[in-house]
């Protein structure tokens, strides 16, 4: 496939979206991965990606990121599905799963190989040992693209961000980094890929998320940029944290969702996040009744919430 070709399909896929994607000025997500149940942490996400979204007269989708197949945990999607039913938001978009779209990804790594900006590695883990900066071992090898992990070059810049929680952000990726993968060798789509190729073709104008994703936004910037992709807004949440003094995270077991405590939960969700009172009351009407007094000033200008959560 041509690198026109390529192009023109991903035009095309963009194009499909609602009419209305190139005309709003706020378009944000929710894209949990369904790696476990949604926690108390995921819950903060949502809401302040909802509200932030709706409070600007925005669009706010859903997706399901689940390049990651093996890390799938059973059940965790349909989970995933009833919590947004259960706390009554209301996407503006069919629900997308990543899984049903890695033929798009494959295109654009296609269109980076014919534009030279990526190329076959051959490394293993043991053969990188301890070190998380990668050298560029395979990098003018030009190894065949099958069977093999394929990373993108990168280039000695810095690249800013100023997040509207945490400031100025900045990194030279190849000396924090090294040229990073975009697919593994097992045929794995590389969440950093994935995520910028599907915030485009959904008309992403605005990233809401954890703080424990800050460190990846420089690759995704850098992408963006090889791919002329717009650059997006981003604001990083504080963390909640369990009572070890560890990030509320399916890999600290962190507590599924009661979804029979929806009002409730999604109250001290916004408490969390220092935003005035609401009633308890139906989800929707406390969530309207949140989108009227939303303001970003209140939340914690910080990595992690100052209060415990479970």
């Amino acid at each position: 496939m041509t690198v026109d070709d390529s192009s023109a399909k991903l035009s095309l896929a963009f194009a499909q979206q609602p009419n209305d994607v190139s005309l709003t000025r706020y378009s944000g997500r929710f894209a949990p991965s369904p790696t476990g149940p949604l926690h108390f942490g995921s819950l903060i996400t949502a809401v302040a990606s909802y509200c932030d979204a709706r409070a600007q007269d925005g669009r706010w989708v859903v997706r399901i990121e689940d390049t990651d197949i093996p890390r799938i945990s059973p059940g965790s999607e349909e989970h995933i599905l009833r919590s947004i039913d259960a706390f009554q938001f209301e996407p503006d978009a069919e629900i997308i799963f990543q899984k049903d779209r890695l033929d798009i990804y494959e295109q654009v790594i296609e269109q980076l190989h014919a534009q030279d900006l990526v190329y076959a590695c051959q490394c293993t883990r043991k053969m990188l040992g301890s070190n998380h900066i990668y050298q560029g071992t395979c990098r003018e090898l030009k190894l065949p693209l099958i069977d093999q992990a394929i990373r993108i070059k990168i280039d000695d810049q810095t690249i800013c961000f100023n997040d509207r929680l945490q400031g100025q952000h900045c990194s030279n990726l190849l000396h924090d980094l090294g040229d990073f993968v975009l697919k593994r060798r097992d045929g794995i789509i590389n969440y950093q890929l994935a995520v910028v190729v599907d915030d485009f073709l959904q008309g992403m104008t605005h990233v809401v998320r954890g703080a424990d994703l800050l460190d990846n936004t420089e690759r995704q910037i850098w992408l963006g940029q090889k791919l002329n992709y717009p650059r997006l807004e981003y604001m990083h949440l504080p963390l909640a944290m369990n009572d070890q003094g560890q990030k509320l995270s399916k890999q600290n077991m962190a507590q599924a969702l009661d979804l029979k405590q929806a009002p409730q939960l999604l109250q001290q969700a916004l408490q969390a996040l220092h935003q005035a009172p609401v009633d308890l009351d139906m989800p929707h009407i406390m969530l309207k009744q949140a989108i009227a007094q939303w303001s970003v000033d209140q939340i914690p200008h910080c990595m992690e919430l100052p209060q415990i959560y479970q």
